[in-house]
C-alpha cells in the first residue's frame, strides 16, 4: 500500500508542476515572449501529468487547437490509470 501512495504523490506532484507549465506558457504566450517548447509539454502530459494537463488545457483554454495535445493527454491519463490500476490490483 505504500508504494501506490508514492506513486500517487509522484503522479499528483507531476500533474501540479505540469499544470503550472501550461499557465506559464499561456502567460508568455499573451506577452509574446520565450515560450515553453511543445515536446516539454506533451512529455510531462505523457509520463504522470496527463491530469495536470488536460486540466491545464481547460482551465487555460490553451492549446486546444492542437489535436496531438488532446491525444497526449488523454494517453497520459489511461497510462496512470493503468499504473495505479496494476499497482493496486496485482502488487498488493
Amino acid at each position: 500500500m505504500e508504494l501506490l501512495k508514492i506513486i500517487l504523490y509522484i503522479f499528483g506532484g507531476i500533474s501540479a508542476l505540469t499544470l503550472l507549465l501550461y499557465l506559464i506558457d499561456k502567460i508568455k504566450a499573451k506577452l509574446g515572449a520565450w515560450r515553453i517548447p511543445e515536446k516539454v509539454l506533451l512529455l510531462f502530459s505523457f509520463f504522470g501529468g496527463g491530469i495536470g494537463g488536460a486540466l491545464g488545457m481547460l482551465l487555460f483554454r490553451h492549446k486546444t487547437r492542437h489535436w496531438y495535445f488532446v491525444v497526449v493527454n488523454i494517453l497520459g491519463v489511461l497510462l496512470q490509470a493503468g499504473v495505479l490500476g496494476y499497482l493496486y490490483f496485482f502488487y498488493i
